[in-house]
């Protein structure tokens, strides 16, 4: 099928990262490896983060023009060059989709969104124009398909159909980390020598942008989950970057030594640390599901995670790793100390988690299931 893909938060070739472009992109992919013909039909970015009336008017009125344009341009062509469906990845109050289902009605096309979120408490509020659109694209849509399953009870009263809900477990390309994973020991060379980490003791993983609000308390309850096994040895590698550095580096100012940190890194850098580490760990406040938490496990690393969204989908419990209480350190401290001390267990998660990334969230995996969506509503 021909696709018009769409991301109102973030198109996918926009010039910041960040785990949204990043699972837009990863959906562009899998379509194609499903065989389909993708284009970016538009880039408007409808995110309104102050619940500005004015704002949300001034978009929708922008995203009325597009869709105008988008439809005149299709009409213009073949039948056979015309978009066969309209896909918007990542739908809520604050980033509507305000193109698509205009799109789609005037094309006859189905509309399928890709992940969307409810939050009732937003209707009347600052952003209930936003709210609004978003209910209305969801009652207009084809599919709708869910990749947080703690989005969905929220998306259920508007999707009253449920043959329209579908679920894509949260994926990824997973080759690069399996091929990083092989060299495991050439990486740790080289991650130990670059950073003074010494052999011998476990080495924690934890990657996330450093920006204030859920990722900060994040770094705050690792923080404070380490101190608690401060007896036992470990080091601790930290990824990421952003412009909550200097509190983050303060909340973990008490590990002393123990941390290291290496800034934002790119995906080839980012594999080989991946590769290096024993154990991944993060309190996951807040997360949709965690793509690092998915990264870690392609690459054979065994996660001791915060049970919060759809993290669940990802770690195992007690099979591919360990989830515990969110917003819990102790909790965390808990259950992070016996696996520390028992490398022949973090061997046998790492070794699962690899089997279910393969089986269950690899991209072409991924590529058969949007294949049987788009099959059901192409009908």
């Amino acid at each position: 099928m021909r696709l018009a893909f769409y991301a109102p938060l973030k198109a996918p070739d926009h010039p910041v990262p960040s785990g949204d472009r990043r699972m837009a992109r990863l959906l562009m992919r899998a379509f194609a490896a499903g065989g389909h013909e993708v284009e970016l039909a538009a880039r408007l970015r409808s995110h309104d983060r102050g619940g500005e009336a004015e704002r949300q008017a001034l978009l929708a009125a922008i995203g009325g023009r597009l869709a105008a344009r988008y439809v005149a341009r299709a009409r213009a062509k073949d039948a056979t060059q015309r978009p066969q469906a309209w896909i918007t990845y990542h739908l809520y109050y604050k980033a509507p989709d305000w193109i698509g289902p205009r799109v789609a009605a005037q094309l006859g096309i189905p509309y399928v969104i890709l992940e969307a979120s409810v939050a009732a408490k937003r209707a009347g509020g600052p952003w209930s124009l936003g709210h609004e659109a978003s209910l209305a694209a969801l009652a207009r849509a084809s599919a709708v398909v869910s990749i947080n399953p703690a989005d969905e009870a929220g998306i259920a009263p508007y999707v009253t159909d449920a043959a329209r809900l579908h679920r894509l477990k949260p994926f990824l390309d997973a080759a690069p980390y399996t091929a990083a994973m092989r060299v495991r020991a050439a990486n740790r060379t080289v991650v130990g020598g670059s950073f003074g980490l010494e052999d011998g003791v476990p080495w924690l993983l934890a990657v996330g942008m450093m920006r204030p609000g859920d990722k900060l308390e994040s770094y705050r309850a690792l923080s404070e989950a380490l101190q608690l096994v401060s007896s036992q040895p470990w080091r601790l590698i930290v990824v990421g970057d952003g412009p909550a550095r200097d509190e983050v580096h303060a909340a973990l100012a008490p590990l002393g030594r123990r941390v290291v940190y290496t800034g934002a890194l790119d995906e080839d850098r980012l594999t080989t640390v991946y590769a290096a580490a024993d154990l991944y760990v993060w309190p996951a406040v807040n997360e949709a599901y965690g793509m690092a938490i998915l990264e870690a496990q392609a690459t054979g690393l065994p996660v001791v995670a915060g049970e919060v969204g759809g993290v669940g989908t990802i770690v195992e419990q007690g099979v591919t790793g360990a989830l515990v209480r969110p917003r819990d350190p102790a909790a965390l401290a808990a259950t992070l100390a016996p696996l520390l001390a028992d490398p022949a267990r973090c061997r046998q998660m790492a070794k699962a988690a690899l089997a279910k990334v393969a089986a269950e969230h690899d991209l072409p995996a991924a590529a058969r299931k949007l294949n049987d969506i788009l099959a059901a509503v192409a009908r």
